[in-house]
């Protein structure tokens, strides 16, 4: 059976998504679109490249997550160090390393531009602070001036897990019409994570599919990430800190009210163990625990899911 799939963005948490993912595969269901916001657009898009559960499983729990985070001496002395890269760049972090890294994988399975994909197949979602708005990604490059068609997949994924002041923003530059009588500095745009406008993009499918013409779309189905503040509350030290707390909260709230309201019954909910989006030390034994809460939570969905 096909299903159109949108995954949650969620740090570090997103290796549960894997074990949803491998429920899915152990009741024959195949995924026919698939879309994802921040480390919900990684799991979209290898998927969309052609991996397998066991393969994802495999990829993430052996990617140690610190190789991520990296950036110049200079920038590393205590204290004054990342400060000073967050005002001058934006980020503690380039995210380069995860842009790499993420097109490493792709490049494996053949996958470089949104050209190596079927049209259609794969969609992720970023955030455009400079203009406002929500990027639903390849298709929204058209409103820059850039062909979607030959634009990197592992760049849209990183804009999409740009998460503010931790990963730099990705800076894309107007280009063409779009680009026609402005000044230099207002034909670039800053990028970044899509959780900040909609982590849960559930509602994609939905309108994707309207007047497509086929009498039985397949099916759109929800793997989000829940429990991530029940019991451990954030503990604020300082302003980075602060930082990662307000994103935390803000990717939690995001989006709930509309899953909450009509969507619940396609919505696969995996607890994550109070493990937080940015515990990028997280050890063999988190790994695989938030792997079998996914599998767990996925196998009870299908048992009981009724296709709609």
């Amino acid at each position: 059976m096909d299903i159109n799939a949108v995954f949650e963005g969620g740090g570090v948490k997103g290796i549960s998504l894997a074990g949803a993912v491998k429920a899915a595969e152990l009741q024959g269901i195949t995924f026919k679109r698939v879309a994802g916001t921040s480390s919900g657009s990684i799991v979209a898009s290898v998927l969309a490249a052609g991996y397998t559960a066991d393969e994802m499983k495999h990829i993430i729990k052996n990617m140690p997550f610190e190789r991520l985070l990296v950036r110049a001496p200079f920038f590393d002395t205590a204290f004054v160090g990342p400060a000073l890269r967050v005002l001058l760049k934006k980020g503690l972090y380039s995210g380069e390393a995860l842009e790499q890294w993420v097109r490493s994988l792709l490049l494996a399975k053949g996958i470089v531009t949104f050209s190596d994909i079927p049209a259609g197949k794969l969609y992720i979602v970023a955030s455009d602070i400079t203009n406002g708005k929500l990027l639903v990604l390849p298709d929204d490059l058209r409103n820059y001036g850039i062909n979607p068609a030959t634009f990197p997949v592992a760049k849209a994924v990183r804009m999409s897990c740009s998460i503010p002041y931790f990963f730099d923003p990705v800076i894309l530059r107007l280009i063409g019409e779009p680009a026609r009588g402005k000044a230099f500095n207002e034909q670039f745009v800053y990028i970044v994570d899509g959780g900040l406008l909609s982590n849960f993009p559930l509602w994609l499918f939905d309108r994707k599919r309207k007047g497509t013409g086929l009498s039985k779309p397949p099916p759109v189905v929800g793997f989000q990430m829940v429990g991530k503040h029940a019991e451990e509350p954030h503990k604020i030290t300082g302003p980075f800190s602060m930082l990662s707390a307000m994103f935390d909260t803000m990717l939690s709230a995001h989006d709930e009210r509309y899953i909450e309201k009509e969507n619940r019954n396609r919505t696969i909910k995996i607890p994550t163990l109070g493990i937080g989006t940015t515990h990028f030390d997280l050890s063999e034994a988190e790994s695989e625990a938030l792997y079998q809460s996914g599998l767990m939570a996925g196998t009870q969905f299908f048992k009981e899911w009724i296709p709609q």
